[in-house]
Order: C-alpha cells, then sequence, then structure tokens
C-alpha cells in the first residue's frame, strides 16, 4: 500500500531520535513538508543533514508559554505528529513529584497547546487534518517501575478520544498508537536486565519487540487518507501483547 503525502505540511515533534526521527525521515521521503521539532539544537541539525529541506522548530515542550511562541509563526500543518515523551524508571514507593510532574508535561501536557495551534489553524483554513499521538501498549497495561509513564499514556489514550469527539465535526481526525517496547534508545534502557527482556517476550505472541519502522508505518497509515473512516482509536503495535 503506497501513501503520498504530495503537497501536505507535517509537523513531528520528538522528531531527533527514534520514533519520530524515523517519522520524520518517511513523511519526507514519501513527499510531505516536514517541520521537525525537538529540544535538542544537534539532533535537528544532523536530521537536516539526512533530509535537506526539512524545517525546524528547537524548543522545550515543558514550557508552555514557550512552546506557544515557538509555534506562534509556523504556518499551515495538515498533519501532526505528538511523539514526544521521556520515560523514567521508579517503583511506586519511589516516586518523586518532580518526577511525576516532568513525565506528565512532556508526555501529557505539552500534546495540548501544540494540537490547539495546529486544530485552529485548520479550522480557520477551514481544510481537514489528521492528528496521531504516541503512546503506549502500558497505558493499557501494567509493569512494575512504570507506573508514572504509564499513567500518563493512559491520559493521552483518553485525550486522544476526547480530542477526536470534539474536533471530529471539523474533519480534523485524532488517533494514537500504542506500541511496544521499541529498539529505540530510549526502549533499549527500559530492556537492558536481560530477565526484564525474557518477561516481556514471554507475553508476546510474535516473540519479539518492535523495531522503529513496524511504529512509523502505523502512523502514516493513521495520518494518511486510508484511514479516512477513523478516529478515536488505539491502533496497538505490541505483537499481541495485550491479547494475553
Amino acid at each position: 500500500m503506497e501513501i503520498s503525502f504530495k503537497g501536505q505540511r507535517a509537523l513531528v515533534t520528538g522528531a531527533g531520535k527514534g520514533i519520530g526521527r524515523g517519522t520524520v525521515k518517511a513523511l519526507w521521503a514519501s513527499g510531505a513538508k516536514v517541520v521537525a521539532l525537538s529540544r535538542t539544537s544537534e539532533d535537528l541539525e544532523s536530521l537536516v543533514q539526512e533530509c535537506p529541506g526539512v524545517e525546524t522548530v528547537c524548543v522545550d515542550l515543558v514550557d508552555w508559554p514557550a512552546t506557544e511562541a515557538a509555534l506562534s509563526s509556523i504556518g499551515p500543518v495538515d498533519l501532526l505528529v505528538n511523539n514526544a515523551a521521556i520515560v523514567e524508571e521508579q517503583s511506586f514507593l519511589d516516586i518523586k513529584q518532580d518526577s511525576f510532574d516532568r513525565c506528565f508535561a512532556i508526555n501529557t501536557r505539552a500534546v495540548i497547546p501544540v494540537s490547539q495551534i495546529v486544530a485552529r489553524q485548520m479550522i480557520e483554513r477551514g481544510v481537514p487534518g489528521s492528528i496521531v499521538n504516541v503512546s503506549s501498549q502500558l497505558s493499557q497495561a501494567a509493569m512494575k517501575n512504570l507506573g508514572v509513564y504509564g499513567t500518563c499514556k493512559a491520559a493521552l489514550d483518553m485525550l486522544t478520544k476526547v480530542m477526536a469527539l470534539e474536533l471530529g465535526p471539523q474533519k480534523i481526525r485524532v488517533n494514537c498508537v500504542n506500541p511496544t517496547i521499541v529498539m529505540t534508545k530510549m526502549g533499549q534502557s527500559i530492556m537492558n536486565n536481560p530477565e526484564k527482556i525474557a518477561g516481556l517476550l514471554s507475553r508476546i505472541p510474535l516473540g519479539c519487540v518492535a523495531e522503529i519502522d513496524d511504529v512509523v508505518n502505523s502512523i502514516l497509515f493513521l495520518l494518511s487518507d486510508k484511514s479516512a473512516m477513523t478516529t478515536g482509536s488505539c491502533l496497538n503495535v505490541e505483537g499481541g501483547f495485550l491479547t494475553a
């Protein structure tokens, strides 16, 4: 199934590494004009070397006013991928307020100002649009030491549904993808324990974790007209983890 985004403009957050970087490269290769947002300028510089013509925005999404200022003149956007995220492992008894607040600020709260800006200009232009939020299987299944992360992503799933409900009449679709552990730098940091890897794989019927392209391909599908009747959905990309 070939998907083309020629003539469309996309914004991707958390674009410097992992899933976000892979999404930028795939959208660029599919003909989209892409705006890549990251808090790390070095990542953006190297991304532009790989994908000439990609526009960049360097801002820390924890800062809501700075995010609004950085995106105030972003211009027309047809496709949005809210991918920026962090993960910190802590047992329930060790959770601290600063860690909780930081995780929610990036993984959940940051989706709001970015999506508001994009959705408002879509409505003003009178055009349809597609937004994809990158969630996790841990929004639906508990894992030790990842309570805050899972809670952030569960909140993101519900936010996705509310966005879809409210923006649907304006022909703006909103969905999320819910991957298992993905072999990004962040994912590898979670899976640095052989015992933990074995325990996870034993719960995945397909017997493997996800590669970046597995998630990127699902994001592209949800962004595209191939999913024109899909909104408010959580697309699991977890090898069957949630069926066990």
